[in-house]
């Protein structure tokens, strides 16, 4: 079976462990690198995280590059209060032995996507300032992304203000980069994301799946905790819905829309305005919004993925 080649841009962040963990399981996928960028804790500790996360599950063959530690025009905002300090919800993992690579995000990115010759699809689950970078460097880069598969926005709702979801609230700028560049966008927003959620059991479960599993485990307490507060039940794996949605799209109901971000609202920046539910139309087609996710079988593929981990053991 030929594999599928995927660019992961991440913000480390416990659903982002959860995220890379569970990529790392699916033989389907084949990681050609990890870039880390500024978003639910500052670049000094996500880029650490991907590095470690990556090593924990056992491919520290990957390389890991260092992205943006801010958004392109705005101040960096974090959530360190849903993800912890150091963004594994307190949770800590070895340092990764690997040799750090001098190369930057956006300038790895460009690379592999010349190489996989128009075939990589870009995974992005945090902020898009290194997207955006790479936008802004490399005029030719769209038509050489065969998609673009997103945590992110929404057609609906927000988490961070009425408006807007958080990792596009964080850097509206580079999402609006990505949305009018022209690459195909899935977007796997809150509307979604909200239904893709692991409950306490779960968690528990999962300490049983080697120290992945325990440290996963252990990290999603915090979010748990977080969630609780909030009135939930569960812990919702955001990231993990664009990975899945990269081997089984069937798993997920989307529609096709319009989609820009508003970069100059008082109220509403980063808002992902789409005209999915509205009688004005844009002129354009450029984003797939997923919407519903299969909640059964998108847990039992996530444990059983975790699994996997445990029988390695």
């Amino acid at each position: 079976m030929k594999k599928i080649p995927i660019w992961f841009d991440c913000d480390p962040g416990v659903d982002d462990a959860a995220a890379i963990l569970a990529a790392l399981q699916l033989d389907a996928l084949d990681i050609k690198g990890v870039s880390a960028v500024s978003g639910n804790v500052l670049l000094e500790h996500t880029y650490p995280n991907a590095r470690d996360l990556i090593a924990l599950g056992g491919r520290a063959d990957i390389p890991v590059y260092k992205g943006a530690d801010r958004p392109l025009r705005r101040e960096p905002v974090t959530a360190a209060y849903v993800h912890g300090e150091n963004g594994l919800g307190g949770a800590e993992i070895p340092p990764s032995a690997a040799p750090e690579q001098e190369k930057k995000a956006w300038d790895a990115l460009y690379d592999a996507a010349v190489e996989a010759e128009g075939e990589l699809i870009l995974v992005a689950v945090g902020p898009l300032t290194n997207i955006g970078m790479a936008l802004a460097k490399y005029g030719d880069l769209p038509r050489l992304i065969k998609k673009a598969v997103i945590m992110g926005g929404s057609a609906t709702m927000g988490n961070t203000t009425p408006a807007a979801e958080f990792n596009v609230y964080v850097d509206p700028e580079a999402a609006d980069m990505l949305f009018a560049s022209g690459i195909p966008v899935v977007m796997c927003g809150l509307d979604v994301t909200l239904k893709a959620k692991v409950m306490p059991p779960e968690i528990d479960k999962l300490a049983e799946y080697g120290p992945q599993g325990k440290f996963l485990s252990r990290a999603l307490q915090t979010s748990l905790a977080f969630t609780t507060s909030l009135g939930f039940d569960g812990v919702f794996l955001h990231d993990v819905c664009p990975v899945f949605y990269c081997v089984e799209p069937d798993m997920f109901t989307a529609e096709l829309a319009g989609v820009r971000v508003e970069t100059k609202g008082r109220y509403t920046a980063g808002k992902t305005v789409t005209d999915l539910y509205s009688d004005y139309q844009f002129d354009f087609k450029n984003t797939l919004v997923v919407l519903d996710v299969n909640r059964e079988a998108f847990v039992d593929k996530f444990m059983g993925l975790m699994a996997k981990y445990g029988r390695q053991a």
